[in-house]
């Protein structure tokens, strides 16, 4: 199993996130994450920098939220991040506001 497919397997195991959630985070198609996960294509160096980020965060989360919650949270708008869900925020490039909230989760879980 080549380095990408790992991470999307990493990510679909502690989020949940399917092909289609993936490449919907990424801004590309679920065929194209099909092929990176075949090896038979490889991301983009900015597609790629985004995928690595979006394991950092799935990861990060799975501290305190099983996957199917994890997957929720991307996906659902949140207060915080001014009604934005942070799929929409990684995929604009906002990758830094998401990791904030998610430390800023991580530090009220930790009291």
């Amino acid at each position: 199993m080549g380095a990408v497919a790992k991470r999307l397997e990493s990510i679909r195991v502690k989020g949940a996130l399917k092909h289609t959630d993936v490449a919907n985070v990424l801004g590309t198609r679920p065929e194209t994450v099909s092929r990176w996960n075949q090896e038979r294509a490889y991301p983009h160096a900015s597609t790629e920098r985004t995928l690595l980020e979006l394991e950092f965060i799935v990861d990060q989360l799975a501290d305190f939220y099983e996957p199917n919650e994890a997957r929720q949270w991307i996906f659902s708008p949140q207060k915080l991040l001014g009604g934005e869900s942070p799929a929409v925020l990684i995929r604009e490039g906002k990758i830094e506001e998401v990791r904030r909230l998610v430390d800023q989760l991580r530090d009220a879980v930790h009291l």
